[in-house]
């Protein structure tokens, strides 16, 4: 553990933008027309995401908690599967919600980034191959067009696709998404002249043996296929990945008016290992939650590290986040990786707003146990509460930087974890919780 108590306070830039993220199938509820949902369905999985956060339904209070918050921004995405639920057939009713949405933040004077594609699809589209097929990309321009015809004068930044380099996964699908990402960009600017980009997972690469040739080898080659192909793609419009073909695509070539950055943690390359995964040093793995998770290490460095790559364009760190039971380690990592922030603006990254994932509490994937949250959520009453996390980042958001005197008012010692066999509570009693804000 860090001592944050040792941090030097510091502030950032006037006119940084500080707000919070969420994606429409972890909070919105009843997503049925999605592939997520088909797939949860089909699997009887034990968590289904069913509602959610139910925020489709309480939108507008959601939007009200933001302000209230003192959030500059806020990130969310549109669902394809709920704007076009069968082929061809647009819904205006969905349509409507998300002008109606964005009118809202507007009103309330937050500025939104506006993601086309957070993971999930129609299940028709999917049925169909998703983007695994090149021949289906005019589909998901089509939907692009209706959804930036919608929200004209509403949107203040875009997000093509989340996390769309997957060339880990399969080349073709991270090419195809490249490629997406480019096509999508050139109609965006067509229509409007709000900023374009896509969100990119930037994870460090680390050798589990640092000085062993073939770890460090293993991850550069890591490196590559999560952040070389992408950052090499929209500076020169080649897609490239090792052991494929590459290609040529003029349309990437600078489509990207700013870095938008997702980053949690470094990850630890095991040449020894045919999938190269290492777990984590067990002096730096901390069990936050109970469940085998990927986030367990606090790694800051890795921030300004990463952030150091993104050097010719505006940067915003569109993900940023902690899972844990006890609120105590969010406001740590919170100090932590914002003076990691800090220290990538001293070396002259353009970083330029901030956005920590979550809002709240949401359906992660497959499991309701992951807790990001600045604000508790309910998931039987759906009753949001904000955390003591929340009102640390608010003041951090009104003083324009971090400070001891900020910190000390909500930790007042090092959080530790259970020890085996106890339960405890840590997360704060709601009403005390609701007190600080």
């Amino acid at each position: 553990m860090y001592d944050v108590f040792s941090l030097p306070d510091f502030s950032f830039p006037k006119g940084f933008l500080w707000g919070s993220a969420s994606a429409g199938h972890q909070v919105e509820g009843d997503n049925i027309h999605s592939d997520a949902w088909y797939q949860e369905q089909k699997d009887k999985r034990e968590e289904p995401s069913g509602k959610a956060c139910d925020n489709w339904r309480l939108f507008r209070e959601d939007a009200q908690l933001v302000a209230s918050l003192g959030h500059h921004a806020y990130r969310y995405s549109v669902e394809w599967s709920r704007v076009e639920p069968e082929e061809g057939r647009f819904d205006r009713s969905a349509l409507d919600h998300y002008k109606e949405m964005s009118e809202l933040f507007k009103q309330l004077g937050i500025k939104t980034f506006v993601t086309l594609n957070h993971f999930t699809v129609p299940q028709w589209f999917a049925a169909k191959g998703g983007f695994w097929k090149r021949e289906n990309l005019p589909y998901f321009l089509r939907y692009a067009e209706e959804v930036v015809k919608t929200l004209a004068g509403l949107a203040d930044f875009y997000l093509v696709i989340n996390e769309s380099t997957h060339t880990r996964i399969d080349t073709q699908l991270g090419f195809n998404h490249l490629v997406a990402h480019a096509k999508t960009y050139r109609l965006i600017k067509s229509l409007c002249d709000v900023p374009v980009s896509s969100a990119h997972m930037a994870t460090q690469t680390f050798p589990y043996r640092y000085y062993d040739e073939l770890d460090r080898i293993m991850a550069a080659y890591r490196d590559f296929q999560y952040n070389g192909c992408f950052l090499h793609a929209i500076a020169t419009g080649e897609l490239v990945s090792p052991f494929g073909e590459a290609e040529e695509c003029p349309e990437l070539k600078g489509a990207a008016d700013y870095w938008a950055v997702n980053l949690y943690t470094r990850e630890l390359i095991d040449s020894r290992r045919k999938d190269l995964s290492a777990s984590r040093f067990p002096h730096k793995k901390l069990r936050m939650i109970d469940k085998d998770f990927y986030l367990e290490e606090m790694y800051p460095e890795g921030m300004t590290a990463m952030l150091e790559r993104f050097r010719d364009k505006p940067i915003y760190i569109t993900e940023n986040g902690c899972s844990c039971n006890d609120d105590r380690f969010r406001i740590v990592y919170l100090a932590l990786y914002l003076s990691a922030v800090h220290d990538a603006l001293k070396r002259g990254m353009d970083v330029r707003g901030y956005l920590y994932w979550s809002l709240m509490d949401n359906y992660e994937w497959s499991s309701f146990l992951p807790r990001f949250g600045l604000v508790n959520v309910d998931f039987k009453t759906f009753e949001r509460t904000p955390k003591p996390s929340a009102a640390f980042y608010r003041e951090i958001i009104e003083n324009n930087g971090f400070s001891q005197e900020i910190l000390r008012k909500y930790l007042h010692e090092l959080p530790t974890l259970e020890a085996p066999g106890e339960k405890t509570d840590r997360e704060p009693h709601p009403r005390k919780a609701a007190e600080f804000i």
